[in-house]
């Protein structure tokens, strides 16, 4: 007869010992809690031991196990974190599965060396399942995300805080690159967000709770596709996704279909990008122009990545008439300009191979770009040197990079670095020219520097 060994619960068993029970303590823990359930429990020492030994206890149980954690150690504790799975039969409600999911993303961005051991992450897939609109009735009858007491009431006042936060984080990626602002805004998702989705308030507030911290995780990630870490920026925006459903929050939701049909245009996903661009303008509600320039432009790049090139163009100018219309109001998320409107027209121009074009609408979109939007320059000066080099003129695009060279050194950004990788990949075959040598010493320096 096989002997099929256990695997040890080593999550489960370091838990207990941050939250310093005895086995036999957790043991009566869990059984006083199955009384808030409605469940008669008779576990002892030997059951938990067993539990850490690497036997899977029954889905209700699992529930109690991470709910006695989390508010022993008064943090969120996820059924991965403790070592459990957590199956469709475990009759979940969706909210706390989101919740978790969540928790468990933004650890793993606080700390990169734990980022290969989530599974939620992995590979950015072409075949994701998207989750739909609920609609009010049902989002209304959600179920609460934490059994038993609360003891946490949250406000207007936490829903503003969410909402400051994610403005500054904005302003710290368009300044300093994602790869600083990106670890904050998971801390701040886990340590402050996640406690406030899982605390007591009004209908009004709870609703307003979880659009807000929509919006944080879809700048998170945001960040994490420019990071090129498209797995997880995947992941990121199908809990944003849910977030806003929760909250009945149509315009998040657009948002986030538009970042997922970006994301699918830059790893080349023609046909995805159109699908997730259409759906987001499709589902828009009746909003503001600037709004529906920020679907429409992104529409416009997907449809000629597809070769639809009337359509395209159509859909360019639906997004200038639109943000003609629209006020001078500069949005930290969602923030489509003219210098925005202008890198779409771009992309069109390029997908109908029309080089110059291309080059002259880039150039329009670097000198109306806000000043300090460094992180954006540093990505729109990589393009146009790339697509001047294309083009034959190799001083424009030396002098592309140049400017791109001044704002990268001061960001850090994996998308920055892709760009500097790509520069001195491009520029070996030209490297006895006088502008390839004119920039050598700064190139290598700042290469010591990123190094």
């Amino acid at each position: 007869m096989a002997n099929h060994a256990r695997t040890p619960n080593e999550g489960l068993e370091r838990l207990l010992a941050q939250a310093e029970w005895s086995r036999s303590q957790f043991a009566l823990v869990i059984n006083r809690m199955g009384t808030e359930v409605g469940l008669t429990l008779h576990y002892d020492q030997s059951a938990v031991s067993h539990w850490v030994g690497g036997t899977v206890p029954k889905p209700s149980v699992r529930r109690l196990i991470v709910e006695a954690l989390s508010r022993k150690l008064r943090r969120t504790v996820t059924h991965a974190e403790a070592g459990l799975p957590r199956a469709a039969e475990d009759n979940i409600p969706a909210d706390l599965g989101t919740v978790e999911e969540i928790v468990d993303l933004g650890r793993a961005d606080m700390d990169p060396s734990r980022r290969g051991l989530v599974v939620a992450a992995g590979l950015f897939s072409a075949t994701l399942a998207v989750p739909s609109f609920a609609d009010p009735a049902r989002a209304a009858d959600a179920h609460p995300v934490t059994p038993g007491k609360r003891t946490v009431r949250i406000g207007a006042g936490q829903v503003a805080a969410v909402r400051k936060m994610t403005d500054k984080i904005a302003d710290i990626l368009d300044e300093l690159g994602g790869a600083h602002a990106r670890p904050m805004a998971a801390a701040f998702l886990v340590n402050t967000v996640v406690p406030w989705l899982r605390a007591d308030a009004t209908d009004a507030v709870r609703k307003d709770i979880w659009a807000a911290a929509s919006d944080l995780v879809y700048l998170t990630g945001w960040m994490a596709m420019y990071e090129r870490d498209h797995g997880t920026a995947q992941s990121y925006y199908v809990k944003a996704l849910k977030l806003a459903s929760r909250a009945e929050d149509h315009v998040t939701y657009c948002r986030t279909l538009r970042g997922m049909s970006l994301q699918a245009s830059n790893l080349g996903y023609g046909s995805l990008a159109l699908k997730f661009a259409d759906s987001a303008a499709e589902a828009a509600p009746k909003t503001g122009p600037r709004l529906q320039a920020f679907l429409t432009g992104q529409q416009a790049h997907a449809t000629a990545m597809v070769g639809d090139h009337r359509r395209a163009r159509r859909l360019l100018a639906a997004t200038e008439a639109a943000l003609m219309k629209a006020d001078n109001r500069r949005e930290s998320i969602g923030g489509y300009d003219q210098s925005s409107y202008a890198f779409h027209v771009s992309h069109v121009l390029y997908e109908s191979r029309d080089l110059p074009g291309s080059i002259k609408a880039l150039q329009q979109a670097l000198k109306v770009q806000p000043p300090n939007e460094r992180q954006g320059r540093v990505h729109f000066y990589g393009v146009l040197a790339q697509r001047q080099l294309e083009y034959g003129h190799l001083e424009a695009a030396c002098e592309s990079w140049t400017r791109f060279l001044e704002d990268y050194e001061h960001v850090s950004s994996a998308r920055g670095d892709e760009h500097f990788d790509v520069m001195r990949l491009r520029l070996k075959p030209f490297r006895n020219s006088q502008a390839v040598r004119g920039m050598s010493t700064r190139i290598t320096k700042i290469a010591m520097l990123k190094a």
